[in-house]
């Protein structure tokens, strides 16, 4: 019997995928399960369709980051910090912090668990922190750190 499957299924396919299975296997587990439904033209067709909705949508996410990417190499966050002597900050700069200087200087929406920090800013001065914007894609915000 041919279905097309619902959910990923371990050892038989993923979401989408029109896969062959015994009969019994279809009518007593996949389908009562809603794992999977009867492969018909109409169910074929809308298949088709919600496939080619979910690609057109992944297109649009990638050209969205690579729209976010430009933008930040245009952008610089300015972030204000206390430190005490020899230009030690008290604590660090941390991801949330450039995340809400990123959208309230910029404009830009990252959330702050996509901004990579190798290390913790600790000291006065200019840095550039890696961004992963999805897609294999990266982008680069210039941070000023200064005294404020």
């Amino acid at each position: 019997m041919k279905l097309i499957l619902e959910q990923d299924v371990k050892s038989l396919g993923k979401k989408g995928q029109i896969v062959e299975v015994s009969d019994g296997y279809a009518r007593n587990y996949l389908i009562p399960r809603k794992l999977a439904k009867e492969a018909t033209a109409d169910n074929i067709n809308a298949a088709k369709l919600k496939e080619k909705a979910r690609l057109k949508k992944l297109e649009e996410d990638k050209a969205e980051a690579m729209a976010v990417a430009e933008k930040l190499k245009a952008c610089q966050v300015r972030i204000q910090a206390k430190a005490g002597g020899a230009g030690k900050l008290f604590g660090s700069v941390t991801s949330k912090e450039i995340a809400d200087a990123l959208q309230e200087q910029c404009g830009i929406a990252i959330e702050k668990n996509k901004i990579v920090q190798d290390e913790p800013i600790k000291t006065f001065g200019a840095f550039e922190i890696k961004c992963k914007l999805g897609f294999e894609i990266t982008g680069t915000i210039n941070v000023l750190v200064t005294e404020g």
